[in-house]
């Protein structure tokens, strides 16, 4: 017998054991079985069970040790050296990029390609080769002077005096890191919608003012996660300071090392250890600025992760109930 127009359907269905039946609102919908990703997490959690086990209890990492060096003055000295650094290299370099960045959207050809061939010459040496050089410049030019081209020179400074490890150090970073910067900038700033800077124009605002207050700062949404890579690339960059006699975080390990060769691996966890703090604190200062970054450009702003860790336990919670429930 057909069903009647407009009749209403059961929302009970029968179990076939004969037994009373059940909402189907009140039925669970088991969710696909999937055995290969069982499989592969037990796998993963076999191999970190395996390397934990083996960090932990191979004498050959002398964690008595690393305790020891962990927070000797000689390598706080040196992770010192190693914030200075990157910290005044990272603040030159960002604003050389900018400033190459610039040039490279100029209208003047020369800008152009003084940008470009800056860009891809210190792109394509190693830092390691800027730094030698840069440490060996007085053997090519024992004074620098400020003057008439080809004429006389007002002032003349002895290069000798001037390129003290430090700076060498900081120049050679700055120099390398501002061409990377560069492209990162020049990015973030084609980037923004081509409206922006049409309706900027049609406002009659200054080029300035229009660079600084509209595009820039919509800019900033895109550069700030690809600097803030560079930037953990420029911390660990600062490892090869030690090369042009800086004693920063590495050069620190690397000299007690050779003091006490026994103590090499422990000294080499130490850097380790300073490394991933420093990149850690790095990336949890990325998260909150693009979040800074991200109002108005979405509905939402992304959670923090404290808002995702009481989520996690609301949901937890409400499971815990709906289950009790059944």
């Amino acid at each position: 017998m057909s069903e009647l127009p407009g009749a209403a359907v059961s929302l009970l269905s029968a179990p076939p054991d004969g037994t009373a039946p059940r909402p189907l609102a009140a039925q669970r919908v088991l969710p696909l079985r999937r055995p290969g990703r069982w499989i592969l997490t037990a796998i993963v959690l076999v191999l970190v069970a395996q390397i934990g086990h083996g960090l932990v209890t191979n004498p050959f990492y002398q964690w008595d040790r690393f305790a020891y060096w962990f927070l000797r003055p000689t390598i706080l000295d040196g992770l010192l050296i190693t914030l200075e650094v990157a910290a005044y290299s990272a603040v030159l370099g960002l604003l050389g990029g900018i400033l190459l960045a610039l040039a490279r959207l100029s209208r003047s050809p020369v800008l152009r390609a003084v940008s470009w061939v800056y860009v891809w010459l210190l792109r394509s040496v190693p830092l390691i080769v800027v730094l030698i050089f840069l440490y060996n410049f007085s053997a090519l030019y024992q004074t620098l002077s400020l003057g008439v081209p080809f004429g006389p020179a007002f002032l003349t400074f002895d290069e000798s005096r001037l390129a003290t490890d430090m700076a060498v150090a900081v120049v050679g970073l700055s120099l390398n890191e501002a061409a990377y910067a560069a492209e990162v900038v020049r990015g973030g700033i084609l980037s923004v919608d081509q409206g922006q800077h049409e309706a900027a124009a049609a406002l009659g605002l200054p080029k300035s003012y229009q660079f600084t207050k509209i595009v820039f700062p919509q800019a900033l949404r895109s550069i700030t996660p690809n600097y803030v890579n560079q930037l953990i690339g420029l911390i660990k960059a600062t490892s090869l300071v030690f090369y042009v006699s800086l004693l920063d975080l590495f050069g620190s390990a690397q000299t007690m090392g050779s003091t006490y060769p026994g103590d090499i691996v422990p000294l080499l966890l130490v850097v380790t250890v300073w490394y991933l703090i420093l990149t850690s604190i790095v990336s949890v200062v990325q998260f909150y600025v693009e979040r800074h970054y991200a109002r108005g450009a979405t509905r939402s702003l992304p959670p923090t992760p404290l808002q995702k860790l009481r989520t996690a336990l609301g949901d937890l919670r409400a499971r815990i109930r709906r289950e009790a429930a059944l």
